[in-house]
């Protein structure tokens, strides 16, 4: 019997996952031994925080509670970001030191998804050495120089593998060399692992970036980065890759994350992210991330002062099930709507366009019973590359046919997207108030002004609730 539990103990897929290599070396064994010992001192760590924060939030007054919500990549983390920006200014900045690796990242894989193309348009242009069919696409051809030029840019997966080690947190695994395509995720306390290492710039005796970034150290991404520098500029600009990737229909421009127009500044060996650098870097998280900031307005002519529980949630299908949970005694809801994207799919499901999957989430918020009381505020965002998309002859006609042949200018597409956000909001939330406003998130100043409106309007609800003011 004995035997049979030991056997059973051994064919356990959780014992086997957790159990260290059968050949692990002495140093790889201190190493684990490390990751483990930081990986519980940081997961320590947070649960005493949080612990703190439930007892503060006992003692003090109830928080307004907003939510983030909307489609993944619709800009709820770059919202998060403004806000940050605004209430916790020195914070913002004291985070630059690793949003330098993230920013970076960011470059390199825009680099590689473009190296794909001519890998692809090279193999179609020799079909006798692909063993897969792929359907025929008239590519311009390739010259000698453009393979020298891939061939130049290959050191780049090892900076790209450098970064990642350097993002992720311990105990997260990064994806394998092979799978440079796949976007890198982080969980949602990323950030507090980090900081940890960077240390907390709210407290340093310096708060200024350049201090936090260590730059003698020599395995520091951005001096091969630096070196690559001229030949990811050729890339960029050369006519011909620029003809490929508009047969392929990559438009890197229009994703997040975007930095190829700015290679001489973020390839600069002391490069330090300005602040709207951080507002366009890209990195995905998972789960849900909890931010407090003490916002100070005065709707009725003097400065009060009132504490915020900020709640940016996954946009992904797979995670929008944890969106109920924080449903309830929330506040307000910031939806975010990207409305550019309306000739794009979704990733996790290619059969589905993403502005028809964020009319079915505006429908499901506002029908939602849990917030019925909670105040609805509509983010028509990514209003900059709607405007370039449909100046450069992308109509919108051809992809939301419900939009006819109306003009395929900015000023008509807009105010007829806002009355199909509106029309679902009457048909489904009564008589429910609409508050929208058309953004594009990644502006630092506009959104500055509709977030400051946005919060004034939420305060003042919350004081009405509260019978504070009639």
């Amino acid at each position: 019997m004995g035997a049979r539990r030991h056997k059973g103990a051994e064919d356990d897929p959780l014992t086997r996952a957790m159990a260290p290599p059968s050949n692990e070396t002495q140093h790889q064994r201190e190493a684990r031994i490390r990751a483990e010992q930081e990986a519980k001192h940081i997961s320590d760590t947070i649960d005493e925080e949080l612990n703190r924060q439930r007892m503060a939030d006992r003692k003090g007054p109830k928080p307004i509670k907003i939510l983030l919500l909307g489609q993944s990549e619709s800009g709820k983390s770059t919202t998060l970001k403004n806000l940050q920006l605004m209430h916790s200014p020195k914070t913002f900045r004291a985070e630059k030191a690793y949003w330098r690796n993230i920013i970076q990242l960011n470059v390199v894989q825009s680099i590689h998804a473009i190296l794909d193309v001519i890998s692809r348009a090279h193999t179609a242009s020799h079909p006798f050495t692909s063993h897969s069919p792929s359907s025929h696409k008239d590519y311009p051809p390739l010259t000698a120089d453009h393979l020298k030029l891939k061939m130049r840019l290959a050191p780049l997966t090892q900076v790209e593998a450098a970064l990642i080690r350097k993002i992720l947190p311990p105990g997260q695994v990064a994806p394998s060399e092979d799978s440079s395509m796949h976007e890198v995720c982080v969980n949602s306390g990323w950030k507090s692992a980090l900081s940890r290492l960077v240390g907390n710039g709210d407290n340093r005796k310096s708060c200024d970036t350049a201090d936090m970034i260590n730059w003698s150290d020599p395995d520091d991404p951005g001096v091969l980065m630096h070196a690559c520098a001229e030949d990811m500029k050729r890339l960029w600009t050369d006519p011909i890759i620029k003809r490929l990737m508009e047969i392929e229909k990559m438009r890197p421009e229009e994703m997040a994350g975007f930095f190829l127009d700015d290679l001489d500044r973020v390839t600069s060996l002391r490069y330090v992210p300005s602040d709207d650098d951080v507002l366009r870097a890209r990195i995905k998280t998972l789960g849900v991330s909890e931010h407090r900031f003490t916002v100070r307005t005065g709707p009725l002519g003097s400065s009060m002062s009132h504490d915020w529980r900020v709640f940016d949630v996954g946009g992904q299908r797979s995670l929008r099930a944890a969106w109920v949970p924080y449903f309830e005694d929330v506040n307000a809801i910031i939806f975010l709507a990207p409305i550019s994207c309306f000739d794009q799919v979704l990733q996790e499901d290619p059969s589905v366009n993403r502005l028809a999957d964020s009319f079915l989430l505006w429908k499901t918020i506002v029908s939602h019973p849990l917030l019925k009381k909670a105040y609805l505020i509509l983010f028509l965002n990514k209003c900059d590359i709607l405007r370039a998309k449909l100046e450069s002859g992308i109509r919108l006609g051809n992809y939301i046919t419900s939009y006819g042949n109306r003009p395929n200018d900015f000023e008509s597409a807009s105010i007829y997207l806002k009355k199909k956000f509106a029309a679902l909001m009457r048909e489904h939330a009564n008589d429910r108030s609409l508050y929208c406003h058309f953004t594009s998130v990644t502006d630092m100043k506009s959104t500055s002004l509709i977030l400051q409106h946005v919060q004034d309007v939420i305060v003042r609800d919350n004081l009405k609730r509260s019978a504070l003011v009639g």
